[in-house]
């Protein structure tokens, strides 16, 4: 019986490990309890991007009667920080401090720029709904300056947290942890939608101020179980009277490494031509395809479940020594596929051609930007993890917003010049504006192609271990 249990046991292990790709990142330094709870910064990301963009949007519209254009203001205001990010990695990886630590100040104080956030808005909440005797304008003043807050504060946790991340994971483990630290943001973001919905069924505004201040709270609490006694103290390496490079240095330097300007385009194209159809499936598959709302939010758990696999496989293949970029450009043949099963699914009337293309923009997505980001982790030199990590994640979010920005107006233009006649009989359909988006992303799909090539021949130089690059700069 012993040697049976053994032998089960011994089956059970090698599942999870194939099912759960990230399952095996732990090491005997970083076990895996402690890279879960590392992990769940991701999850207040996840919640704070899930409450922004999808419960806040919706009431302040909807329930509150705010203006869409400043709503619209307000949601892209974080968008404003994202190319700060890498001078929050650069600081991150220079910091000064008397106690030692480079990442958990910063951790810290993007903790407390989303509390802080998350504190005002109730309140500013509370004068747009028209319950006080405050002037509105102060009311969206102050909303505004809760979205920014929220937005700094999450950029500033996200880039830091994958720094440290990085810095506490061997370079052969870093694959199958970008592959749990992004399915811990997807599943932040499902389980704050389900939690949000289900909470806001009956919408009060004292339903409102509870979950926002709920949010807050979790915030604090899970960030801090990721960082406590995570990052180990080094008063050598933070003294400060240690020399320190410029950013202007460090960008230089950065600039030099291993086209880094050729793979920082790339990563624009491709996160475009992936993220102009963020706002635009679920109407697509309401308006064309006459399907159900239940059935729309169906098909966006699909999309998760596509990214999920896109995931597992990168970090499955890159752990076998697969090249990122070669992979990072699978994805986009996928996105290829995808995009155009879209397109036909409207003349077709085909709901199976849409979810299969749903499920492969997923995967593709997910493949894509697991690739890169494993990518960004690789090329950084010894003391530049945080400025890489930051210029990967100030590009990837700047091509984001403007994506999702870009795709709604492309898509409301033209349909309104279609439906209008202006565009010729043959395309007065309300089919006509997502196709051109979808176009327009397979033509991005391309540049990305285009774009990222020549790194899949042309792989990153490698660094002496213990030589910092800037040596001969300083």
């Amino acid at each position: 019986m012993p040697s049976l249990n053994r032998k089960l046991a011994g089956k059970w292990s090698s599942v999870g490990t194939n099912f759960l790709p990230f399952a095996d990142a732990a090491t005997a330094d970083m076990p895996l309890s402690r890279l879960l709870r590392l992990s769940l910064f991701q999850v207040t990301v996840g919640m704070a991007a899930v409450l922004l963009i999808g419960t806040l949007n919706r009431v302040m519209i909807v329930e509150l009667g705010v203006p869409t254009w400043l709503v619209a203001i307000m949601v892209s205001l974080p968008l404003i920080f994202a190319p700060f990010r890498a001078v929050v990695g650069f600081r991150s990886d220079n910091h000064r401090s008397v106690l030692g630590w480079k990442r958990v100040p910063y951790l810290w104080l993007g903790t407390m720029l989303q509390f802080g956030g998350f504190a005002i808005m109730p309140f500013a909440l509370i004068i747009l709904s028209g319950d006080s005797n405050g002037p509105v304008i102060v009311g969206q003043a102050a909303a505004s300056l809760a979205f920014l807050l929220v937005g700094a504060g999450l950029h500033t946790v996200q880039t830091v947290g994958l720094a440290l991340a990085t810095d506490l994971t061997p370079p052969e483990k870093h694959p199958k942890v970008v592959a749990l630290l992004c399915m811990m943001l997807l599943l932040g973001m499902v389980v704050s939608a389900v939690f949000f919905g289900a909470a806001l069924v009956h919408f009060s505004e004292v339903h409102l101020v509870q979950c926002i201040q709920g949010a807050a709270v979790i915030t604090v609490v899970l960030n801090g179980a990721a960082l406590w006694k995570q990052e180990p103290r080094r008063p050598s390496e933070t003294a400060p009277d240690r020399a320190r490079p410029s950013f202007s240095q460090c960008w230089v330097e950065f600039n030099r490494a291993g086209d880094a300007r050729r793979r920082l385009v790339a990563l624009g194209f491709g996160t475009l031509a992936f993220s102009m159809q963020d706002v635009l499936l679920e109407p697509y598959g309401g308006q064309v395809l006459h399907l159900t709302v239940g059935a729309t939010t169906a098909f966006t758990a699909l999309l998760a479940a596509g990214g999920l696999v896109g995931f597992g496989l990168a970090a499955r293949l890159l752990g076998r020594g697969m090249d990122p970029y070669r992979l990072a450009c699978l994805g986009a043949v996928a996105g290829l596929f995808a995009f155009s099963a879209l397109i036909f699914a409207a003349p077709m009337q085909s709901t199976a051609l849409f979810a299969t293309g749903v499920v492969t923009i997923g995967f593709g997505a997910g493949l894509f930007a697991h690739c890169t980001l494993t990518a960004a982790m690789a090329m950084a030199g010894a003391g530049q993890i945080g400025l890489a990590l930051g210029i990967w994640g100030a590009v990837q979010a700047s091509a984001a917003g403007i994506a999702v920005a870009s795709g709604g107006l492309i898509r409301d233009g033209v349909s309104l010049l279609a439906l209008h006649g202006r565009l010729g009989s043959a395309l007065v359909d309300t089919a006509t504006g997502y196709g051109v988006v979808y176009t327009i992303e397979i033509v991005l799909l391309f540049a990305t192609l285009i774009a990222a090539g020549p790194l899949v021949r042309s792989p990153a130089p490698l660094r002496r271990p213990g030589i910092h690059p800037l040596a001969n700069l300083t």
